[in-house]
């Protein structure tokens, strides 16, 4: 049994040569949607006392954290914010230089 194909891709020489760019917004929104997980997570391990050394560390790098209601959601939000610049920034820096 054989079968017969109807439509072949040609070789394209432009499509090797051209750079993937990086959707900056895509890319910020997805890092601050994580960031903020994180932190929620963090902020829930540290009211039950679990993954102290993590908390600890996350209540120094972050001016606004606490294991509380309110300095987890600070924290979710602070870390959402730096997130989503910094990730801007980055695709911005790869979209420049890829040209």
């Amino acid at each position: 049994m054989s079968t017969t194909t109807t439509h072949q891709d040609t070789y394209d020489p432009e499509s090797t040569t051209s750079v993937m760019r990086l959707n900056a917004l895509a890319l910020a929104g997805a890092a601050a949607v994580v960031s903020a997980i994180v932190m929620l997570l963090l902020g829930v391990f540290g009211a039950i006392g679990v993954y102290e050394g993590a908390v600890e560390a996350m209540e120094q790098w972050h001016l606004f954290f606490e294991p509380t209601v309110v300095g987890t959601v600070a924290g979710m939000v602070e870390a959402a914010v730096i997130s989503f610049a910094l990730a801007y920034a980055l695709a911005w820096l790869y979209n420049t230089l890829a040209r």
